[in-house]
């Protein structure tokens, strides 16, 4: 679909899919997210492991280097002991492969919320703003502050958030504004 033509309802059944294979999800459980069979939910995700075999192929790499080192670690070095990851018992152990495919995954994004916390919450205070970053949710950072200073807050908050790290691909940042957080969805 090009992407002009892609509505939010299919972005957010992409996102449901994207995140739901690199963090593990069985065919039961994405088929309850979307609300669609579990056999439509099998072909989706053996779709996506068809056209993104890299995926698959660095699935089974990160519960092997667990096997062999016991340990799951972020792209910062953050580590995780995988105590069940040679366990005998197949749910345990099936557990265990699903945290050490998700724990590189998900905790270096854990890692880079923390990083443009930091920045954003340092860039708030030099540059003598009244805004006070208030909370994180999952990949958002929450800031309350006067309406005078939006404008100029949105702009602080998208650069911190965009260079909070540089990887091979750019980190791309959509900031919202509004009376209350429930709103701004």
């Amino acid at each position: 679909v090009p992407e002009e033509l892609v509505t939010k309802d299919m972005r957010r059944m992409a996102k449901v899919v994207n995140f739901g294979v690199i963090y593990g999800i069985s065919e039961y459980g994405l088929a309850e997210d979307l609300k669609i069979s579990p056999r439509d939910a099998r072909v989706y995700i053996k779709n996506y492991y068809d056209n993104h075999p890299a995926v698959g192929e660095f699935m089974n790499n990160a519960i092997l280097k667990a096997k062999e080192t016991g340990k799951a670690t972020t792209l910062f070095g953050r580590t995780r002991k995988m105590f069940d990851i040679n366990a005998s018992n197949f749910m345990v152990r099936s557990r265990a492969e699903r945290a050490s495919q998700n724990m590189p995954l998900q905790g270096t994004a854990a890692d880079i919320i923390k990083i443009a916390m930091v920045n954003t919450f340092e860039a708030l205070k030099k540059g003598g703003f009244k805004a006070k970053l208030i909370m994180q949710v999952h990949d958002e950072l929450i800031i309350d502050c006067p309406i005078e200073e939006k404008d100029a807050v949105c702009k602080l908050l998208k650069e911190q958030m965009e260079s909070a790290v540089s990887l091979d691909v750019p980190l791309v940042v959509d900031v919202a504004s509004s009376y209350r957080w429930s709103d701004g969805h």
